[in-house]
């Protein structure tokens, strides 16, 4: 599932995925069946832990969609968990220089391109496939790094050039905020700094990402280059599915 991912992003293909906030494996099973090229469980934002992150990566067993895991903060533990657990990459959030950018890739690789710990667990089908999981997984594993603050988009050029890394995923809310711009994400130059992620993933042959909270987000979202974007979360289509039923049988 991941390598058929990554050759996609590698091939400039757009993929689609959404956020998963609620730690439901009867969610993750639901949107599984509807399209999605992949899932984020978000550790960083949600109560998830590892423990539900794995369970709901299980529920992805023999799909085709590829389970990914956004950690809470860039150290060690958070990638080695997740991707030992079966997840097939890492958004790693407040990736702001380059050298956070090598860190990320380092925890998420096996030596000698990183410091990834060896062990027979999910990922490998708990040992079963352990020579071949190994020998791919350097190759298989997608890392993205969120690019979300000032510091973050004057870097963004050097940051993209990191080898190992996937994706630069534009976190649009945090953005606006660390602009000073509150909640307006329609601003000019929050528009301006996700361009300048677009051209720099087009100067160094990466791929931008972003978040789009709803459908004229997201056709934005394409028509600007981005080519991973996450179609809202499980939250969010909970509170649309239910508010559009109330509003037209309210009327």
């Amino acid at each position: 599932m991941s390598a058929s991912l990554r050759n996609r992003i590698g091939r400039g293909e757009t993929t689609f995925g959404t956020w998963i906030l609620t730690g439901s494996t009867v969610a993750v099973d639901v949107l599984s069946n509807l399209g999605f090229d992949w899932l984020t469980f978000d550790m960083e934002h949600s109560p998830i832990s590892i423990e539900t992150a794995a369970s709901m990566i299980q529920v992805l067993n023999r799909s085709r969609i590829a389970p990914i895991v956004r950690i809470a903060q860039i150290e060690q533990a958070g990638p080695k968990h997740a991707l030992d657990a079966g997840a097939k990459g890492i958004i790693a959030p407040l990736v702001n220089t380059v050298a956070d950018a090598e860190r990320v890739v380092t925890f998420c690789k096996y030596p000698p391109a990183g410091v990834r710990g060896v062990a027979g667990t999910k990922a490998s089908r708990y040992g079963l496939d352990f020579r071949s999981y190994i020998r791919k997984a350097n190759e298989d594993s997608i890392v993205v790094v969120q690019i979300e603050t000032s510091q973050a988009i004057k870097n963004v050029g050097e940051i993209v050039s990191v080898k190992g890394v996937d994706v630069a995923f534009v976190g649009p809310s945090d953005l606006t905020v660390n602009l000073g711009l509150f909640d307006d994400r329609s601003n000019v130059k929050v528009l301006d700094a996700m361009k300048e992620v677009v051209k720099a993933c087009n100067d160094a042959g990466k791929t931008a990402g972003v978040f789009a909270s709803s459908l004229e987000e997201a056709e934005l979202a394409v028509r600007r280059g981005f080519r991973f974007i996450s179609l809202g979360s499980d939250v969010d289509h909970l509170i649309r599915g239910a508010r559009s039923f109330l509003d037209t049988l309210k009327k």
